[in-house]
């Protein structure tokens, strides 16, 4: 059986040699913090990466972002019913991602 980092490693410094690691974006720049990133599994990563830059993202994505600016909201809020009706907002978004994301995994099985 082949040595995978060898050959990765032979892969790397080839792709050094013929320039095709010159002008990347990003380059020379620290990676973006992320430490959501963590927990996610890298197939996934790579596969949400490769739908986002194709613009089709699953549901549970577009509702994490509106759980995160409902959050924001609530935290701004200062009035009591204002802070009620985004609590409700927030629970609600929070039961539709966990359905989209349990349906998510149920389909990739």
């Amino acid at each position: 059986m082949p040595n995978f980092d060898r050959l990765t490693e032979a892969q790397i410094r080839k792709a050094e040699a013929e320039g095709k690691l010159k002008n990347l974006e990003g380059e020379g720049r620290p990676l973006p913090h992320r430490p959501g990133d963590a927990l996610i599994d890298p197939g996934e990563a790579v596969g949400y990466r490769i739908m986002a830059e194709a613009g089709a993202l699953p549901e549970e994505v577009g509702l994490k972002a509106q759980m995160d600016a409902a959050r924001a909201d609530w935290q701004a809020a200062t009035d009591p019913d204002e802070k009620k009706r985004l609590m409700a907002r927030i629970a609600d978004l929070q039961m539709r991602y966990e359905i989209a994301r349990d349906a998510r995994r149920k389909f990739m099985r």
